[in-house]
């Protein structure tokens, strides 16, 4: 079975990687590098315990600050732009607890199959992509917002997740390197589990096994459209010529939405825009954390990767501009100053921006969806989770795949199938 896979992210590679352990012949196509876009510079956190979505009751009361304030890590701006209306008003309606409660119970679960998919991957393939599994503490600044945690952790704990709430001096004991910075925070989530990796030597890695494997990558290559016949693709028009295959994996980050309009469907994906930096901390090594951490007033992540300390932060709902804001950058430098005064002047090197395609309810988009062609799966709308995710979508689209391909071999006789939100 030929399957061509759009996207040579993680989210794409993943698939790749999985659908080639079935068996199946698959070409990856990408306009860039592996890697090298939404997956080149994210947090490299691994968050198999921490996924609570985004859209959440508590947004409510922050909201007045979320569209005026000019230094709030989570920012909305309404552009002009239909899209980013219609998903904002759908993102405001899945911000109740209901809705949150049913997304993290997904989402843990997505997580663990994730996690077994990655370790085994890891285990069989043993990359060169600075993997670690040395815990992550997430930071609260307050005592309501500690608490909040601890009911959610409640929640988590019910679904499997192995964490413990912990206090200002416990966090000292666990990560000494930020001893200045504990006596301003309420307490913090310790889950010894959590894991790190540079997801952009990752992708370089997967992208070089997949080649051993006899995965063929099209790279450099703009796709133009899906070429239907009847309710199925028949080939993917790129700059350098159509790509045949039995099935399609759209895997193309929030470029999936555009594609998506041109086989009649609305994918609900909008981007939010990150930034991180990574800091050469070879210099200054007991004084970078090895410990993973979130600082949950600030919405950044710390990841320990080698002799670097990579730092990624914010969400703002501001469009598909990809430029690199140079506030940003300053407010993740002065962030890190604060909890890591030692690291001030450590260089910093790979300014960055990228975008993460996010669904209004934080669930990612998986499989052939209704009224759109029965041969073409999707894999989008991760969000910040795209790594902490991506084998465990990979997992579910190729079981879905595998099992509806004998259905395909005609394909305009049989009904289509549903969508599916996992």
């Amino acid at each position: 079975m030929k399957v061509c896979v759009l996207g040579a992210g993680i989210v794409g590679l993943a698939t790749a990687y999985t659908l080639r352990q079935q068996g199946c012949d698959v070409t990856v196509v990408d306009k860039a590098s592996p890697g090298s876009g939404t997956s080149g510079g994210n947090g490299g956190q691994l968050s198999y315990s921490y996924v609570q979505p985004l859209a959440d009751a508590s947004l409510w009361a922050k909201l007045p600050k979320l569209l005026w304030s000019a230094d709030s890590p989570l920012k909305l701006r309404p552009q002009w732009d239909l899209q980013q209306w219609r998903w904002g008003i759908e993102f405001l309606r899945a911000c109740n607890r209901t809705t949150s409660a049913r997304s993290t119970v997904h989402l843990i679960a997505l997580a663990a199959l994730s996690r077994t998919g990655f370790d085994a991957m890891l285990a069989a393939q043993q990359l060169d992509c600075d993997y670690t599994s040395t815990g992550k503490l997430v930071l609260y600044p307050h005592q309501h917002s500690f608490d909040a945690a601890q009911r959610q952790m409640a929640l988590q704990s019910a679904l499997g997740s192995q964490q413990q709430a912990v206090s200002a001096r416990q966090c000292q004991a666990i990560e000494p390197a930020f001893a200045s910075y504990t006596h301003r925070i309420a307490g913090a989530i310790y889950t010894p589990s959590e894991c790190a990796v540079d997801c952009l030597k990752l992708c370089q890695e997967l992208a070089r096994v997949l080649r051993t494997q006899g995965v063929r990558f099209v790279l450099g290559a703009d796709i133009h459209n899906l070429h239907q016949r009847g309710d199925c693709i028949v080939a993917a028009r790129t700059a350098v010529g159509d790509i045949e295959a039995d099935h399609y994996v759209m895997a193309l980050v929030c470029a999936s939405v555009a594609l998506a309009r041109n086989v009649g469907l609305r994918l609900p994906v909008y981007p939010i825009k990150g930034y991180s930096i990574t800091l050469d901390v070879a210099d200054a090594a007991q004084h970078a954390p090895t410990v993973s951490i979130t600082d949950i007033a600030r919405k950044v992540v710390y990841a320990r990767l080698d002799q670097r300390l990579r730092v990624a932060g914010m969400a703002e709902l501001v469009g598909h501009n990809l430029a690199v804001s140079p506030a940003a950058i300053s407010s993740l430098r002065r962030s890190t100053a604060d909890l890591f005064p030692s690291l001030a002047s450590c260089a910093v090197t790979q300014p960055w921006a990228g975008l993460r395609p996010a669904t209004p309810t934080g669930l990612p988009i998986v499989g052939v969806q209704r009224g759109g062609p029965r041969n073409l799966h999707m894999n989008v709308g991760h969000g910040a989770l795209g790594l902490t995710l991506a084998f465990g979508t990979a997992q579910r689209l190729v079981q879905q795949l595998i099992t509806t391909a004998s259905s395909l071999v005609t394909c305009n006789v049989n009904p289509r199938s549903e969508s599916a939100l996992v």
